[in-house]
């Protein structure tokens, strides 16, 4: 199965916004900083409690869910 870069640069965002820092956020889903980074950069997915987890700490509603945790990344010269 081929893995889909997805771009969190949004979620990044209001993580910085709100905590900080990625390693508050860490902290706060008890997961450990390497885990958060992995998922920031497609490397692994977060979880739906992960979502909805992270959802409530950063005060993002469900229905901007999408915006935030699947927003394929484009490449150079596409269009998304």
């Amino acid at each position: 199965m081929e893995n889909i870069e997805l771009n969190h640069d949004k979620l990044k965002g209001k993580i910085k916004e709100v905590l900080g820092t990625q390693s508050r956020l860490a902290e706060e889903l008890d997961l450990d900083e390497t885990t958060i980074s992995n998922k920031l950069n497609s490397n692994t997915y977060f979880t739906q409690k992960e979502i909805l987890k992270i959802c409530s700490i950063l005060n993002i509603t469900t229905d901007k869910i999408p915006e935030y945790f699947f927003k394929e990344k484009v490449r150079e010269g596409e269009q998304k």
